[in-house]
């Protein structure tokens, strides 16, 4: 595939060139994630270029030692977080996220999932991490979901989805309701009891929670989950049991008023809970 540049932007060869040798990386760093929209081959440049994955992975691997004990100050985190934004960038891509998956690079982010830590600097560490395997889970692809399965990434999600941010947890269950809507990832969670219970304890608490902390765009992937889940009849048979009573009744009437396709979701769960589905 061709790359869409003109022979007169040097300056992206430049940062490039930067990123790798120069006393300038952080800057460049900067500067190159400006420029993943303007570019939309940036991924091929990043990926094919010598020495910049590498480079870019060496720049997340330098701030696992801030993580625990927690001294991460915000200059440290807006400097790896203009790293992931370039990785976000490679995983975004169609020619570059297989190449992306066999290296394994999602795995380097999971330190950052895996803090607890309030702070905007960890917040923005592991949104900006989240981001990454939201921008892998985007295009539905199985060896995407496959590899993810692979991973610690469900556990990982459901605790985000629990304790994070309101924009943490948006994005956390995104990547949940991704994996769940392929067949092999509603497999994976229904495939025993324990996968399903963490899944829908972690649901059921998110429900208690937008009762006193309303979040529409929270609602509604949490209905889709629930939704996809009721597809498996094991989980089904659990949800007419489990499913949260705020769900059953109008208790989010007034929250999805204006959302005309999230009520037909949560009405089409309680039709396949309804003892008459089967």
């Amino acid at each position: 595939m061709p790359l869409k540049l003109t022979a007169e932007d040097d300056k992206l060869y430049s940062w490039i060139v930067e990123l790798m040798h120069g006393e300038g990386r952080e800057q460049a760093l900067l500067e190159l994630g400006k420029k993943r929209e303007q570019y939309e081959d940036l991924a091929l440049i990043l990926w094919h270029s010598f020495g910049v994955m590498s480079t870019l992975l060496q720049e997340i691997m330098n701030v696992y030692s801030l993580l625990t004990p927690p001294n991460l100050s915000t200059a440290a985190s807006n400097r790896v977080c203009n790293a992931l934004a370039l990785l976000q960038c490679v995983a975004s891509h169609a020619d570059t996220r297989t190449p992306f998956l066999v290296a394994h690079i999602p795995l380097f982010l999971y330190p950052f999932l895996n803090t607890t830590v309030k702070s905007r600097s960890f917040e923005y560490l592991r949104l900006t991490s989240l981001g990454v395997i939201g921008a892998l889970v985007k295009n539905d692809s199985p060896e995407v979901i496959s590899f993810l399965l692979s991973t610690e990434i469900i556990p990982l999600c459901l605790r985000i989805m629990e304790s994070g941010t309101e924009l943490s947890k948006t994005v956390a269950i995104f990547i949940v309701q991704k994996i769940l809507m392929d067949d092999m990832g509603l497999n994976y969670v229904c495939q025993t009891f324990e996968r399903f219970t963490a899944v829908s304890q972690v649901l059921a608490n998110m429900v208690q929670q937008l009762i006193s902390q309303p979040a529409s765009r929270l609602l509604k992937h949490v209905v889709r989950c629930y939704l996809r889940l009721s597809d498996n009849a094991r989980a089904r048979e659990a949800l007419r049991q489990s499913l949260p009573e705020p769900l059953r009744d109008a208790t989010f009437s007034q929250a999805l008023r204006d959302d005309a396709a999230t009520k037909r979701c949560l009405a089409q769960l309680l039709i396949n809970l309804s003892d008459s589905y089967e």
